[in-house]
């Protein structure tokens, strides 16, 4: 495999003779009439396309130039197999667990040096709220310095909200024999629980740079919290062969710059994280908040003319390049100059994508096909593979041939055949649904106008959830 692997440079030179390449959608031949036809039945889902900026080179030519560009022919496959890089990565826990409590593993993501930021920031977030309102009912009470145990204990009332549900905070307190919940008064007072919870905080209010200027970070507040998971989970794990990139959205209605619209998702509306998760057991091994249209995005070592979905996806990955992994997106991701440019660093990928993607091969939507029926077509190591089932669906691969395989149709005796690319992506697309899912029956999530609090929150919750992940069973 020694062969297959290119320089930086000699990456960038492939896809510089490529001007139609760009990912993101914004391209001048991207039409979201067709983004329906598009997409698989399957539980990932099509992102909010609107809400990505445009990445149009200012300097590249216009779009009627950029479309006649000469493309690379595509040919009629022979089952020829395509050059698979191989799995060099050692998947599984990278620490020392033997004899770990469910407490240790969760100190793996959330260990004293966390805590103890989490704990200064609060206590000088009260400290600078009092100085600045002193006539203030909170101010008056005198707020009681935090420390670590005491955070601790309010971590896990907070995380037994989302087994009891109850339909207020107050309500945990109640004193009544029906609903009383005795652990709750007896760990503290619902005013000292109530009072941490107002004035939990990551970063110093007072060092945030102002709006205008450069260095101004939207997630500034919980910055902090992003920086330390997004470490960790990386260090203590390292994921199988099957890996897919998709989005979460949690849930928010509030005023916020950084709220989403995805009427597909149960939410609806909230803060998107865009999260690279192992598909078999949704452990989440990287993750992206949404920043706004108008945020930059500019990952190292990532070319320019990926656009937005190419340079989430780099971001994302990039740790994980050169050790033969196989990747799984949606097509609000996938494209022809993309998949190149991961199969240059022994990553090979598969996903469905839209007809309108540059670089598609204009002959497959042409053909007619009836239900069942395939038809492919090969670009040396890209499949392209149109497959109609109720509506047409498009698949682009660098990982599988044309081969077809019988599946049970929706669990029933009556057998069809599939072509096996579209098989392995509805079994391993899945892995950021399985977050999710693994997520919901324990939900935290309250009314709250302080929108870093709820992403706080939410995260913390995923750190839990994969330190349950690495517990044995």
């Amino acid at each position: 495999m020694s062969e297959r692997v290119y320089s930086a440079e000699e990456a960038y030179a492939i896809l510089a003779s490529e001007p139609e390449a760009s990912a993101s959608d914004s391209d001048p031949d991207f039409d979201p009439a067709n983004c329906s036809e598009t997409s698989l039945d399957t539980s990932s889902t099509l992102a909010d396309v609107s809400s990505d900026v445009s990445d149009a080179d200012p300097g590249s030519p216009p779009a009627s130039r950029r479309r006649t560009a000469p493309a690379e022919e595509w040919v009629v496959p022979h089952r020829q197999r395509p050059d698979i890089p191989p799995f060099t990565a050692n998947p599984g826990i990278n620490i020392d667990v033997a004899g770990f409590t469910a407490t240790q593993f969760l100190q793996v993501f959330m260990g004293d040096d966390l805590l103890g930021h989490i704990v200064a920031q609060s206590n000088l977030h009260a400290h600078q709220h009092c100085a600045a309102k002193p006539d203030s009912y909170l101010a008056r009470q005198q707020w009681t310095p935090l420390d670590v145990p005491e955070f601790l204990k309010f971590w896990a009332l907070t995380m037994l909200m989302g087994i009891i549900k109850k339909p207020s905070i107050r309500s945990y307190w109640s004193s009544s024999p029906i609903c009383s919940t005795p652990i709750y008064p007896q760990s503290m007072s619902c005013r000292r629980y109530e009072n941490i919870l107002r004035f939990m905080h990551f970063s110093d209010n007072s060092l945030c740079p102002p709006r205008e200027h450069p260095q101004f970070d939207r997630l500034y507040k919980i910055r902090p919290l992003i920086t330390h998971f997004a470490a960790r989970f990386a260090e203590a794990y390292t994921p199988g062969r099957n890996i897919c990139v998709d989005e979460s959205l949690m849930k928010y209605k509030g005023m916020l710059g950084l709220k989403q619209y995805i009427p597909s998702k149960r939410s609806r509306y909230g803060v998107k994280v865009y999260k690279l998760c192992d598909s078999e057991s949704g452990y989440t091994q990287a993750f992206r908040v949404y920043e706004g249209k108008d945020s930059s995005l500019d990952p190292p070592g990532c070319p320019e003319h990926m656009g937005t979905s190419g340079k989430i996806v780099w971001d994302l990955l990039f740790p994980l390049m050169n050790k033969g992994y196989h990747l799984y997106v949606d097509n609000f991701y996938t494209s022809v100059p993309l998949f190149k440019l991961l199969y240059c660093f022994d990553t090979a990928a598969c996903g469905t994508v839209r007809k309108n993607r540059v670089g598609f091969p204009a002959q497959l939507v042409r053909t007619r096909l009836k239900r069942g029926e395939t038809s492919t077509l090969r670009q040396e190591e890209l499949l392209e593979v149109k497959y109609r089932d109720k509506k047409d669906v498009y698949l682009l691969s660098t990982i599988h041939t044309e081969r077809s395989v019988e599946v049970s149709l929706h669990g029933r005796a009556e057998r069809i055949r599939k072509p096996v690319c579209i098989k392995a992506y509805n079994r391993h697309m899945g892995g950021v649904d399985l977050a999710d899912q693994l997520l919901q029956p324990d939900q935290i999530m309250r009314k709250s106008r302080a929108w870093y609090k709820k992403v706080s929150i939410y995260l913390m919750q995923i750190a839990t959830h994969n330190a349950k992940r690495q517990t044995p069973e």
